[in-house]
């Protein structure tokens, strides 16, 4: 991951939905300058693609910090019962320190949890421990019959609701390039930032 972001990268990053005039003004600088159209693309394109790198970058970090943290956990969960173990083989079950007050033993505790498990469903069907689900898939497959909508059309609504979704870009890569390398953004901001 570079460490390094370019202005229209930067100003990407802190897009807020409810306040996007001054990036739109932005986008409309770069596409109204005088630079050939293929770099004010690759411009704009590179810098999603910095941004879509560092998604995954951080994804990847954080699956990795919660692996270190479950296995760090398990580590000192084990380390604690072990040196337990030792210090009440010695018969000791208070140490002194000076860095620290003191390390002592917890007594062993039993911990009880309540289990649960059906063992005769059909036994409890028979006694009423049951509910009834509308299968819907089964519900919409009937209706495409004529038979099926003739029976069913009376205890259904069947309606149309609408989503806005706006306009986005997609950046597509050329096949068998490298383009999510920040040293083409680095030569394209720098020519962009020069003019």
């Amino acid at each position: 991951m570079k460490m390094t972001n370019y202005r229209l990268q930067t100003e990407m990053e802190r897009i807020k939905p409810d306040n996007t005039e001054w990036f739109k003004n932005y986008i409309r600088q770069v596409l109204e300058s005088d630079k050939p159209y293929h770099v004010k693309t690759d411009y704009i394109g590179l810098s999603i693609k910095e941004i879509d790198n560092k998604i995954e970058y951080l994804s990847n970090d954080i699956k990795e910090m919660t692996a270190l943290k479950k296995s760090l956990t398990l580590a000192k969960t084990t380390a604690l019962e072990a040196t337990a173990s030792v210090l009440t083989e010695y018969g000791i079950d208070r140490l002194d320190g000076t860095a620290i007050s003191s390390i002592t033993i917890t007594p062993p505790k039993t911990k009880t949890k309540e289990t649960f498990k059906i063992v005769d469903e059909d036994a409890l069907v028979q006694l009423g421990f049951c509910k009834v689900v509308i299968d819907e898939q089964a519900v919409k497959d009937a209706m495409l019959t004529v038979e099926g909508m003739d029976e069913i059309d009376k205890f259904v609504e069947v309606g149309i609701t609408t989503e806005e979704i706006p306009a986005k870009i997609k950046v597509n890569s050329k096949r068998n390039s490298t383009n999510n390398q920040a040293s083409e953004l680095l030569t394209l901001v720098e020519n962009q930032e020069a003019a």
